[in-house]
């Protein structure tokens, strides 16, 4: 049984390393929107490249994190853990010295590789160290300094981008992988899982990366036409059958399908690609259109949307605690409203815009949403199956989110009409930018519309997540597998 205690100096450290591992992730995939104009701009980037330079990290993280998972699982989660914070590192240095977009992109994807290792080992960590009766303060710390950082991410890139440059959003995680590393050798204990066997399913993970990566060429290629996007389309779609085939002949699939019998489940992740489709979509433009239409500097676009975030860490544990007494199905319904409300007041924010009458209660309405829908939306896909595939669920949600968003980040400019060169041109810009707030709101609503037909209150003894307290936006919290007892 775990025996680490909280209050002894092995537990801070514990929980100091699971912070910085998670946290490097967090904010690369919150800082690097604000960076992409000054990024365009130094390596004479098309929108493109801008996009790729966003999913090709979410690519890599979405395919491999419930691979990531099941290696720390086996293999030891520290030692896997300490892997991915020295491979996302390296990763960010060549990222921090790329000398064209060609190379930004690839070290992104490596990136993504480096994420989907540490990012489900950070609170498996917590899980396997920590003396139960500390484990629920344990997690619910790491949460909150996790939405910190979360919260900070954007001001401190913004910071960096109009300072030292847009380099050093990158290469910051080094010295924090510098830290981490020898903080987890020294004072984490390893741990894995005894009952872990059989092979892995790399078939499964490949198929589902490379159909992702296809299919994103795809949509983002669309505008230039050709035989290339018709046969990436038609075997990002192929790629994506195979996926499915494999995972449902495999005696260990990565993604056991009859998870997917339980309607809620089924229910709760298709309102999640609705929700995160939307929210990847918003934050890829968002600070797009603040630095290019408004004309805001970096750091003033990172410091304009922290209210989201902010509103996020403060309120998310009091949401979750009002979705368990009503139950999802009215927060699952009108938290999407609320967001598809946030997201058409953007509409208002074009040139000259005000940041109190036209950015801010856009900004607070949207925050109020996510606020609404987050944590009932992780309690209740924990709920809808049991405590024994928890683990598994979680996970599948994350990479169902993940996979939203970098999938709206490649379709959006397409649907929105947006030309390679738009960024450069504000007037053109705005325009595809209200369309495609526009689409956002409608998947936004949607989401909304499975929710109230098809979410209904989980059964009594359902289990309720330790990780309330959440303040990242671009994907649900990675729940570990225990959970406590809903209490009352």
């Amino acid at each position: 049984m775990p025996d680490v205690r909280l209050a002894s100096p092995q537990g801070k450290w514990v929980l100091l390393t699971t912070v910085l591992g998670s946290s490097m992730a967090m904010l690369d995939s919150t800082v690097v929107n604000v960076a992409l104009p000054r990024i365009g701009r130094d390596l004479d980037a098309n929108l493109s490249a801008l996009q790729w330079t966003v999913n090709a990290y979410m690519v890599t993280l979405a395919g491999l994190i419930l691979l990531g998972g099941a290696l720390g699982d086996r293999f030891g989660r520290r030692k896997v853990f300490v892997i991915g914070v020295v491979w996302f590192a390296v990763a960010s240095l060549l990222c921090g010295i790329a000398p064209n977009a060609g190379v930004l992109i690839a070290a992104r994807a490596l990136q993504g590789v480096g994420g989907a290792l540490l990012t489900p080992g950070s609170l498996a960590l917590i899980q396997a160290s920590f003396h139960p009766d500390d484990r629920g303060r344990a997690v619910g710390l790491w949460s909150g300094f996790g939405g910190i950082g979360a919260a900070v991410g954007p001001f401190v890139g913004g910071w960096l981008v109009d300072g030292p440059g847009w380099r050093w959003v990158f290469l910051l995680n080094v010295p924090l992988a510098l830290v981490c590393v020898p903080v987890a050798l020294r004072h984490v204990p390893e741990s894995g899982d005894q009952r872990a066997h059989g092979r892995f399913d790399v078939l499964g993970a490949v198929l589902g990366a490379l159909a992702l990566a296809l299919v994103t060429y795809a949509l983002i290629e669309a505008g230039e036409g050709g035989l290339v996007v018709v046969v990436s389309a038609v075997a990002g779609l192929a790629a994506a059958v195979a996926f499915v085939v494999v995972e449902r002949r495999r005696p260990d699939p990565m993604m056991p399908l009859d998870i997917f019998a339980s309607r809620q489940f089924t229910a709760v992740n298709l309102v999640t690609l609705c929700v995160y489709a939307a929210l990847g979509g918003f934050f890829f433009l968002a600070a797009l259109q603040l630095q290019v239409v408004v004309g805001y500097s970096a750091l003033a676009a990172g410091t304009a949307l922290l209210p989201t975030t902010v509103l996020m860490l403060l309120l998310s544990a009091r949401s979750g605690e009002l979705a368990d007494r009503i139950g999802p199905r009215i927060p699952l319904t009108v938290g999407p409203l609320l967001c598809a409300a946030g997201m058409l007041l953007m509409l208002r924010v074009g040139p000259g815009a005000s940041y109190v009458a036209d950015v801010l209660p856009a900004l607070v309405v949207l925050g109020l949403g996510l606020v609404t829908l987050v944590a009932p939306l992780t309690a209740t896909v924990l709920g809808s199956v049991s405590v024994v595939r928890a683990g598994l669920a979680s996970g599948i949600n994350n990479a169902a989110a993940r996979a939203a968003g970098l999938l709206a980040v490649a379709a959006l400019p397409l649907l929105a009409g947006m030309g390679e060169e738009a960024y450069r041109e504000p007037a053109a810009f705005d325009t595809a930018f209200g369309k495609a707030m526009g689409w956002c709101a409608g998947a936004l609503v949607v989401g909304a519309v499975i929710a109230c037909a098809v979410v209904r209150r989980p059964p009594p003894d359902c289990k309720r997540p330790e990780c309330l307290r959440h303040g990242g936006v671009t994907a649900p919290p990675l729940e570990g597998e225990p959970v406590r007892k809903r209490l009352g």
